[in-house]
């Protein structure tokens, strides 16, 4: 009964004009930051975190959480017809996906990845509406020992399953933790490390910090290269998978939600992992292993499933713990602390509206994305021919207006374009981002439960 009594609560939230139209905003901009290589969610999120500041919280993370798993659509689109994927949990759909769009089939995958993440999207949100709950009433036991210990966990797991050097994701998880301390000590009120700069006492801003690392450090990288996008010409029209693709599919499907709903619920996998685990099972458990690399459907339906249900498993130690599973779980965290809303066991019982509101908006957004994907696939692969030349400095304005509408201060503008040449640099010598972000973030609550 609680069940259906939240989802009723939770949608008499999400239904407000307003939220509806954030969470449409949300979906759309996901949906189209995934199918652009190069941007990516965190970087959207990013550029589009100091428009929240006028909106209501609920609002305002309705709108964050809609490009998060709206990106997770859109990537398959490039994946398919480019073989080129617009966000890195899309990798795998490569393997498959422009193999089917060699054979004239593009139609099909396209269809069985749309429809294969709308039931696991819509599955992951019952799990996580379900799981909330309980796990509430068990992180309220929890104290400083446990807390840091989490967040410990977080952070290993994190680097171990860095892509590249794992003790250069551990340097840059160290150089994460020292940023998140400068500022006032919370329990001294001793300044640390501000070097005298007064806009340095409330600390360095996670806008500033991400807007550089991601949105300028991608600017800087493509001024330097040019990406040749060849859009293979197939027939779109086809989009419905036949029965015999919703045969081959249905079980690669079901397993894909549920890896991506509990890769997504540990601190560090993220949806990346979590497509590439759904691929391997896929071809483990296949009568024909041979045929994935070659335009196996279930190869686009497995991974597919596995990176949408994962946002929804991401959500659950962000809201019930406050620990964030992702780096786009970070960028959550950081915008409901900008809201001054502490994330963790009480925000249910605080922010009832906002919890169950933000976990039913993701219903609702999952059959947006549905609506809006299918029949808007042209026009998402005429978006593929523009120049990113046209695309980059409207990113470069938007960075600098957002950081300097945060505080009104030069000083972040500095910060962003400091970040940048380090988040270039970092790229250049094949350091990670990731585990700087998410130990940034989690830094305060080590700090705090540690001492």
């Amino acid at each position: 009964m609680d069940f259906f009594s939240n989802l009723i609560a939770g949608l008499s939230v999400a239904l407000q004009p307003v939220n509806l139209i954030y969470c449409f905003i949300g979906v759309f901009v996901g949906t189209l930051v995934g199918v652009l290589p190069g941007i990516g969610p965190v970087g959207a999120m990013a550029i589009l975190l100091p428009i929240t500041f006028g909106l209501s919280p609920t609002a305002g993370i309705i709108m964050l959480a809609g490009i998060y798993y709206g990106s997770m659509y859109g990537g398959s689109t490039t994946s398919i017809l480019v073989n080129l994927p617009g966000e890195a949990a899309s990798v795998v759909t490569c393997l498959d996906g422009y193999q089917m769009a060699l054979q004239g089939r593009a139609g099909p995958a396209l269809g069985i990845a749309a429809f294969g993440s709308f039931i696991a999207g819509t599955l992951g949100v019952i799990g996580l509406q379900a799981i909330a709950p309980p796990l509430v009433s068990v992180a309220l036991r929890f104290g400083p020992p446990e807390y840091f210990s989490l967040v410990i966990l977080g952070l290993v797991i994190l680097t171990y399953l860095a892509q590249k050097s794992m003790i250069k994701a551990l340097m840059m998880a160290g150089v994460g933790v020292l940023v998140g301390t400068i500022g006032l000590d919370s329990m001294t009120g001793q300044p640390r490390f501000a070097f005298s700069i007064p806009e340095l006492l409330d600390g360095v801003g996670l806008v500033p910090l991400v807007m550089g690392l991601f949105g300028i450090s991608e600017i800087f990288i493509n001024v330097e290269q040019t990406i040749r996008r060849e859009i293979y010409k197939t027939n779109l029209k086809n989009l419905l998978p036949s029965a015999k693709d919703w045969m081959e599919s249905k079980w690669a499907i079901l397993r894909g939600t549920v890896i991506g709903f509990c890769v997504g619920a540990l601190p560090g996998p993220g949806a990346t992992i979590s497509s590439f685990v759904a691929y391997a099972v896929e071809k483990r458990v296949s009568k024909n292993p041979e045929k994935f690399g070659k335009g196996a459907i279930e190869g686009v339906a497995g991974p597919e499933s596995a990176n949408n249900s994962c946002t929804a498993g991401a959500m659950v130690p962000l809201l019930t713990m406050g620990i964030p599973g992702s780096l786009a779980a970070a960028m959550l965290l950081g915008a409901l602390m900008i809201h001054g809303i502490t994330p963790g066991p009480m925000l249910v019982k605080q922010h009832p509206d906002l919890f169950w509101g933000v976990i039913t908006s993701m219903y609702i957004g999952n059959i947006l994305l549905l609506i809006i994907n299918l029949p808007l696939i042209g026009l998402w692969v005429r978006l593929l021919r523009v120049p990113y030349a046209i695309f980059f400095p409207l990113i470069l304005l938007l960075c600098l207006i957002g950081s300097y509408a945060l505080n009104n201060s030069t000083v972040d503008v500095s910060l962003m374009l400091l970040f940048g040449v380090v988040g270039y640099l970092m790229r250049k010598f094949e350091y990670e981002a990731a585990p700087l972000v998410l130990a940034f973030v989690l830094s305060p609550i080590m700090d705090q439960a540690l001492r």
